[in-house]
């Protein structure tokens, strides 16, 4: 996670997390080499993002082998790599819908998938308009079915697929509390769900009517509980 700004970025330091993390009772480790928080940034190559992640996943796998490793990625190249390294499932927070080859690499590599619904790219998400709370759940169903429908289309099986409303890509802070309260309308697509909330930050928007700032993702922990509790 890049959500406390990058705190295990050595080799050494995201194993060392990993390994308390499956200590603490964690049942899968997903493993990201890219920040999509909004901006500008460029984005990171496959090659960048494989020399980050690859000696991280190799390293959690030989010192725990039944270790079940998600790779967060949105490019086919990395995707390929990483599972052919040992991870079992590709989290796209894209949908398939940044590299084209996604969808029948992920086929042909007959791993587990999460697609992930956003509007845009990181980008675009603090210009892009408003949607209107009740626009938001309607939306975010339409797309996560075309999506879904993509990718069985391109051979992957439906016990692969597992969906995700994305909280905060590409919704803006209030926007997403639709999504939380309605949750349970998304079964109706027929799939396992994941629910991303933790830290959020629609999470810090809402503390702030009661502290009168932003909270930062550090004091995010009680919000975190109460979502994933309604989730």
């Amino acid at each position: 996670s890049f959500s406390d700004g990058g705190n295990f970025l050595s080799v050494t330091s995201a194993v060392d997390h990993a390994l308390e993390l499956l200590d603490e009772g964690a049942d899968i480790l997903d493993i990201g080499g890219e920040s999509t928080r909004p901006g500008t940034r460029p984005p990171v190559s496959a090659q960048e993002e494989l020399d980050r992640v690859l000696p991280v996943m190799e390293s959690i796998l030989q010192k725990r082998p039944e270790t079940i490793l998600s790779i967060d990625t949105y490019k086919a190249e990395t995707a390929k790599a990483a599972v052919r390294a040992g991870a079992q499932i590709v989290n796209d927070v894209s949908g398939f819908l940044w590299d084209p080859a996604m969808a029948a690499t992920c086929a042909d590599l007959r791993c587990g998938v999460i697609l992930m619904h956003t509007r845009g790219r990181n980008s675009e998400w603090r210009t892009q308009p408003p949607l209107p709370h009740d626009q938001v759940v309607p939306l975010v169903l339409r797309e996560l079915k075309q999506r879904a429908d993509a990718a069985i289309a391109a051979g992957l099986e439906p016990a692969a697929l597992v969906l995700d409303p994305g909280f905060g890509f590409g919704k803006v802070l209030e926007e997403n509390y639709p999504l939380l309260a309605q949750f349970d309308e998304l079964h109706t697509l027929g799939y396992p769900l994941l629910a991303g909330v933790s830290r959020k930050a629609f999470l810090g928007r809402t503390l702030a009517k009661i502290y009168g700032y932003d909270v930062p993702a550090d004091r995010r922990g009680h919000a975190t509980v109460a979502a994933v509790t309604a989730a």
